[in-house]
């Protein structure tokens, strides 16, 4: 009798494990489909910079937000040694100075709501989003963890001193309240995304 209620209830299991395979095998073929859709409508802009924040710039006359990270706002101001000074301005220094060094080449087909285009800009071969991380004038947003670590424990940039996360100071100071659902659903969504397309390999990889 007993050995027939075991036998049920790893049926069961076995049930609720090939419902769970099965709806993984779904999101991973909708976030492939998605995915390929959207590379079709890929923009890649060249040309004219104009640098409006620290994560921000126009090119080509396109309003763009560089992907991955988030910057100090503009007024933004943090501590360092005891004194405030003025970090979301050093942040857009820091990438006026690699925009400056050669053409600018951005990719990207997604929009914030603000319409701006999301894209990875590069810059002499170099990832601009993952140079601001790494000198500590950006915060990783999504992409770069393991570049933010190494940020944190040589204290570059902000991590010199103290700092509200820029989308807290735009909530404080702009009334943009952050939307935290918004940010896990979209970021379960692109690991999915990335496991099923084959990135996420090397996104381990790299944080190890």
């Amino acid at each position: 009798m007993s050995g027939r209620r075991y036998t049920r209830r790893r049926g069961r299991r076995r049930i609720r494990l090939a419902d769970l395979a099965l709806t993984l095998l779904l999101l991973g073929g909708i976030a492939l489909l998605v995915d390929r859709l959207q590379w079709l409508s890929t923009e890649t802009l060249t040309g004219a910079v104009i640098v409006h924040d620290g994560d921000t710039l126009t090119l080509s006359g396109e309003r763009i937000r560089l992907k991955g990270i988030d910057a100090p706002e503009y007024n933004q101001s943090c501590t360092r040694d005891g004194q405030n000074y003025a970090c979301g301005r050093e942040a857009l220094r820091a990438l006026q100075r690699l925009v400056a060094r050669a053409e600018v080449i951005c990719e990207g087909y997604e929009r914030d709501r603000y319409e701006r285009l999301l894209a990875r800009c590069m810059v002499d071969g170099e990832d601009i989003g993952r140079a601001l991380v790494e000198a500590g004038w950006a915060m990783a947003y999504g992409d770069y963890d393991a570049v933010e670590a190494e940020a944190r424990r040589a204290r570059r940039g902000i991590w010199a001193g103290g700092f509200d996360a820029p989308r807290d100071w735009r909530a404080a100071h702009q009334g943009e309240a952050p939307s935290q659902d918004d940010d896990l659903l979209g970021g379960l969504w692109e690991r999915v995304r990335q496991w099923f397309s084959g990135e996420g390999q090397g996104t381990q990889d790299e944080a190890l």
